[in-house]
């Protein structure tokens, strides 16, 4: 790896700050000063800047229990970004695998592993999303296995071609329900409760494949995946 790119992946400096700090001879490698940015940092090389010691941060894997009102973007607009929950450097380069609606609430799960993003939202992996869903009207008991049959075959949602993937409607009161899909259309959960003429007034995320939402985790906190977690995508 180049010098000045191990500066910006070890440190909170841009390439450009890295740059400035080598021209001015804070680097070392292997206590010799190195000036040089294109200079490959050979492995176990210890590099030191200003005398301290740094090394390159691995992947990160995030899950974060995303409260209402922030937003599944890397820029803060209307509402903050839900990057500004995490107390860690350049939080703002990490990317969110499957966002949520500003309103939408529970599991999001964050990276800077691209592939393993890639794998997690891949339709070939067909990575089941779990949804716990309020409904402003409530389920009439004797239509219940109707729209359990009308999720599990599909659903036509406005200005779609096709029918949405079969999916699981779990009945957990006449209000309440668990859904699991295994797509991401926009608004999506919200789009299939409104082509069955209902509307949804709470939405929350708790479970991604096998990633559930560690329920210790309060709104707006978040931890490191265990290995068994970033492995099972």
């Amino acid at each position: 790896m180049r010098l000045d790119k191990y500066l910006s992946e070890s440190t909170e400096l841009s390439r450009a700050n890295g740059k400035k700090c080598l021209h001015r001879g804070e680097v070392t490698c292997d206590g010799i000063v190195v000036k040089n940015s294109a200079f490959k940092v050979p492995e176990g090389c210890d590099v030191r800047l200003l005398g301290e010691p740094i090394k390159v941060r691995g992947l990160r894997y995030i899950m974060l229990n995303k409260p209402e009102g922030t937003l599944c973007s890397n820029v803060d607009e209307v509402y903050p970004s839900v990057l500004s929950l995490l107390d860690i450097p350049k939080a703002y380069s990490l990317h969110i695998a499957g966002r949520l609606d500003a309103d939408t609430t529970g599991l999001v799960l964050i990276t800077d592993d691209g592939q393993w993003s890639h794998r997690q939202a891949s339709p070939v992996k067909a990575c089941g999303k779990r949804y716990r869903v309020l409904l402003a009207d409530p389920l009439a008991e004797a239509q219940i296995p109707d729209i359990i049959e009308q999720f599990a075959s599909g659903i036509a949602l406005r200005n779609e071609k096709s029918l949405t993937r079969p999916a699981l409607l779990e009945v957990m009161t006449p209000s309440e329900v668990l859904l699991t899909i295994t797509e991401g259309k926009y608004h999506q959960v919200k789009r299939m409760f409104a082509a069955l003429g209902n509307r949804v007034v709470g939405l929350h995320r708790e479970q991604v494949g096998v990633i559930a939402l560690d329920s210790s985790l309060r709104p707006g906190e978040w931890r490191y995946l265990t290995r068994d977690e970033v492995l099972s995508v």
